[in-house]
């Protein structure tokens, strides 16, 4: 028990900034753009929240995973990534079916199964090379289909972007994470910081161009994470976003 300090210590470098790198999407429109940033009423305290957390990320979180990355055999990485995407498979099954979606769930579902006996519970990614290709779901996207609105936009200290609906659902998400179920206790923090440091040093690549194409990081990050998680609830088909209207849920400035 004594590592628990530490641990938590840990968790909290490595929460945040874990998502205020966001992989951009396809730039959407000038439109949706328009849109999009109505939904951002809090975006002086956003702002700052966006500072904390970067400055964060920059000074720890990053030097952090470019040493995991320079250290751990890639792969391992693969294995590990893996693992976590046949942990995340098993919520997405749940939340295909939620959804209303019995195909998909049945076919993450198959996913699984096939990952955790013939890949070694998940090291191998079998699955994929029979065709059950990865369908990610979470719970956000579950609230999203039954007509809960997003919400404004909201950057979570810590945490980092989301929409209000999003940071709800994000407790119950992490209930079901590699972290909270491969370990119990002091456990749950360290294993969550390996989860964190993990998915950072993905994301280092992205964060060079980030820095390298975008003006304003704060904007780009908003733009990007709205525009994806409604295609994201939408399955990749939204509907289109009219210039006169907000996206869906946003309030609307006077």
């Amino acid at each position: 028990m004594k590592r628990a300090p530490i641990a938590v210590c840990g968790l909290v470098v490595l929460l945040a900034a874990g998502c205020a790198t966001v992989p951009p999407p396809a730039v959407p429109g000038a439109k949706a753009v328009a849109a999009l940033s109505r939904a951002d009423p809090w975006e002086a305290m956003n702002r700052k929240v966006f500072a904390f957390n970067d400055a964060i990320d920059q000074a720890v979180l990053i030097p952090v995973a470019k040493a995991y990355r320079d250290v751990v055999p890639e792969p391992l990485r693969e294995a590990f990534d893996n693992v976590l995407g046949n942990v995340t498979d098993g919520w997405a099954a749940v939340n295909h079916l939620l959804q209303g979606k019995p195909k998909a769930a049945l076919d993450t579902t198959i996913r699984v199964g096939v990952n955790s006996m013939f890949g070694m519970l998940g090291v191998l990614d079998v699955a994929s090379e029979m065709g059950f290709e990865r369908q990610n779901e979470d719970f956000g996207q579950t609230l999203g289909r039954w007509g809960i609105p997003p919400g404004p936009y909201l950057v979570v200290p810590l945490v980092g972007p989301r929409s209000v609906r999003d940071a709800v659902a994000y407790p119950v998400d992490r209930v079901t994470s590699f972290a909270s179920l491969a370990g119990e206790g002091a456990n749950v923090y360290t294993m969550t910081a390996l989860e964190l440091i993990h998915t950072r040093a993905g994301l280092l690549a992205s964060g060079r161009l980030l820095n390298q194409i975008a003006l304003d990081r704060y904007s780009f990050v908003r733009d990007s994470y709205l525009a994806k998680r409604r295609n994201d609830v939408y399955d990749g088909n939204p509907p289109e976003v009219p210039d006169e209207d907000p996206p869906e849920g946003a309030p609307v400035r006077k």
